[in-house]
């Protein structure tokens, strides 16, 4: 990060970050970041159909029953970050390796995540969503603080990484965290305004300090994807440092 970190006196975006996870620890964290729990969590506070279909939870590789699989799915982890798609069964070949090396790993000790440190390692046969129109679904991201999203950005993962960020009036605005920014500007997702009322609505009453919330949009149909407490772990510098320092004024830390 190129400067000292401070956790007797956190000020910066990322020196918070690195706070909350030695000392923001509520059990719920473990179930809202476990991918197969999230789902039980998600239901409950905003509705079923907001979920995305989970086919099948193994606790092997062995127990895998592809026969009883849909033509169609993504291979992720209860734990771990990414997944392996399979468009068409005939012609897929599980991720033994990736597969393997994910179970045997605990995420925590890559970057000391907390939250991911209790959560049993299950290989997850989730829905395959696609929108039949981009090659890559777009990933909206939402930045909450204290339980309200202040910005969000809309990502897209291929060959290469795109990062747009905007404010919650859909402004384009200037925060960089090494990513190409993606040319032309995204418009305006139809359903822009829904998603940050299912932020609120996800996060009441729970005092978190900060989490990122993200969604897809497939189809007219908002699916929740992922809480994540530590965006790229707290250790991605930004372009611009003001901005390490302006968000990290939102993060209000809890007083022990």
């Amino acid at each position: 990060m190129n400067y000292p970190l401070n956790l007797d006196n956190p000020q910066t975006f990322n020196e918070k970050l690195n706070w909350l996870k030695l000392y923001d620890r509520k059990p719920v964290y473990s179930v809202m970041a476990n991918k197969l729990k999230v789902k039980q969590f998600v239901a409950e506070r905003i509705g079923a159909e907001y979920v995305v279909e989970n086919y099948a939870a193994y606790r092997s590789i062995a127990d895998i029953a592809l026969a009883d699989l849909p033509n169609r799915f993504i291979v992720k982890t209860s734990h771990d970050s990414g997944g392996v798609i399979c468009k068409d069964k005939s012609a897929f070949k599980l991720p033994l390796k990736k597969l393997k090396t994910s179970l045997a790993r605990n995420y925590f000790y890559g970057k000391r995540e907390w939250v991911y440190k209790n959560i049993e390692p299950l290989i997850l046969i989730d829905r395959l969503l696609d929108d039949g129109i981009h090659k890559e679904l777009r990933d909206y991201k939402f930045w909450c603080f204290d339980g309200k999203p202040q910005y969000m950005y809309i990502t897209i993962k291929g060959k290469d990484v795109f990062e747009n960020f905007y404010d919650m009036n859909f402004n384009p605005v200037d925060i960089n965290h090494g990513f190409k920014r993606n040319v032309p500007e995204f418009e305006r997702p139809e359903a822009f305004d829904e998603m940050k009322s299912l932020c609120t609505k996800l996060l009441d009453g729970l005092n978190i300090p900060f989490v990122r919330v993200d969604f897809f949009y497939v189809n007219k149909q908002i699916y929740f994807g992922e809480f994540t407490f530590y965006d790229w772990a707290g250790l991605r510098p930004f372009a611009d440092k003001a901005w390490d320092d302006r968000l990290g004024q939102l993060i209000h830390l809890p007083i022990s």
